[in-house]
């Protein structure tokens, strides 16, 4: 993953108006039932931030982190919410801030070269009982779509992913010492699988 990808398209990603606005609402909804005014949470590759804010009046503390610097640039001078920051951080070093509450990571685990050493690094950030909580496009049943998507691939469109389907993903985070307490599609049709696991001991 390439954060000079990011970097390059960062001003149209963040011009770029929701896909399904309802689905998008219904998830938040979802992942706002998780999320208290005690808590201490860091969201993974926040990108312009647009999610952060919208749930930052959720908890106590909410520090968003991307490894491009234009993405950040772009989230913190739409930053208003108060207990809100930003950092321009890849996750190894993001984490190592913890212990947190909650971790988030929306349209992120897609991308990752490292899942399970993510995983392994998001449990040892988490507090006893914390929550990873993310969404994750999950396109590995929709083979129709691969020619596409490798094209645009090739021409520098879209970024390297990883094709999942829901089950894998889901095993991977039980295989990272999480139990999965929620599931969800957001929108169904991708689907945009929604994933909230606490940490096990």
């Amino acid at each position: 993953m390439s954060a000079a990808f990011w970097d390059r398209v960062a001003e149209r990603y963040a011009a770029r108006p929701v896909g399904d606005e309802a689905a998008y609402e219904a998830a938040l909804a979802r992942v706002r039932h998780w999320l208290g005014p005690e808590m201490r949470v860091l969201e993974l590759g926040c990108g312009t931030g647009m999610t952060a804010e919208k749930l930052a009046g959720s908890v106590l503390s909410l520090e968003g982190t991307d490894f491009s610097p234009e993405m950040i640039r772009i989230a913190e001078a739409r930053r208003t919410a108060g207990n809100l920051r930003f950092s321009c951080a890849p996750a190894e070093t993001a984490l190592a801030g913890g212990p947190y509450d909650a971790v988030l990571a929306f349209n992120l685990l897609h991308l990752l070269d490292d899942l399970p050493g993510c995983l392994s690094r998001v449990h040892g950030a988490l507090a006893d009982g914390g929550l990873l909580i993310s969404k994750t496009p999950c396109l590995g049943a929709k083979w129709y779509l691969w020619p596409v998507i490798r094209l645009l691939q090739s021409l520098g469109k879209l970024p390297r992913f990883r094709f999942l389907r829901p089950g894998a993903l889901e095993a991977a985070v039980r295989a990272g010492g999480f139990e999965i307490v929620e599931t969800g599609d957001y929108p169904r049709k991708l689907p945009g699988r929604l994933i909230v696991a606490r940490k096990m001991r």
